[in-house]
């Protein structure tokens, strides 16, 4: 059996203009299994939108269909923007830029804590093995790190944005803002 499917991607100015409170960017991604994983993790905590930077794996690439797990379908991707406009886009339509990074200087829990994850937010995501480069990180209007209680060194990176993804929708859904897709019952 062969199925045939037209890219579902969608330029950034679309993307924006549905005003999104939650957004993943994706910068400097290489591993198709990681953006996958992303992508999945951003349509389960309730995401507008994924966006890939130019420097970041075809979403396209077989093992990032598969461990999207059909969230590609379910959500708007932008791919192939440079950081700097997503960022800049992203500004302008009212969402705060978030680096995820763990030597970052904000704590998650201290937004958390603060309130400040109530506002529309994007989270930019790096590569797994070596982060964000400087001139990509320094694009946020803050980089945040997820507090490591225990002894383990670091997280992979679809955990990571998982924590973070779920804590924005957590905040943002106690302020009314951030939709719930289940239902208890």
């Amino acid at each position: 059996m062969i199925g045939v499917c037209r890219f579902l991607d969608q330029p950034l100015r679309d993307v924006l203009a549905t005003r999104p409170r939650l957004v993943a960017l994706l910068a400097h991604v290489r591993d198709p299994g990681n953006a996958g994983t992303v992508l999945r993790c951003a349509d389960a905590a309730g995401a507008d939108a994924v966006v890939l930077t130019d420097s970041s794996v075809d979403v396209y690439n077989p093992k990032a269909v598969r461990a999207s797990a059909g969230s590609l379908f379910h959500l708007p991707v932008a791919v192939g923007v440079p950081a700097a406009e997503a960022v800049s886009g992203l500004r302008q339509a009212g969402v705060r830029v978030l680096a995820a990074d763990g030597a970052g200087r904000r704590d998650l829990d201290a937004e958390l804590d603060e309130g400040t994850l109530r506002t529309p937010t994007a989270w930019m995501f790096g590569n797994e093995a070596w982060g964000l480069p400087e001139e990509t990180r320094s694009l946020a209007d803050d980089v945040v790190g997820v507090p490591m209680h225990g002894r383990a060194e670091s997280l992979n990176l679809a955990t990571a944005a998982a924590v973070c993804l779920y804590a924005s929708a957590r905040a943002q859904r106690a302020a009314g803002g951030c939709r719930s897709v289940t239902s208890s019952g």
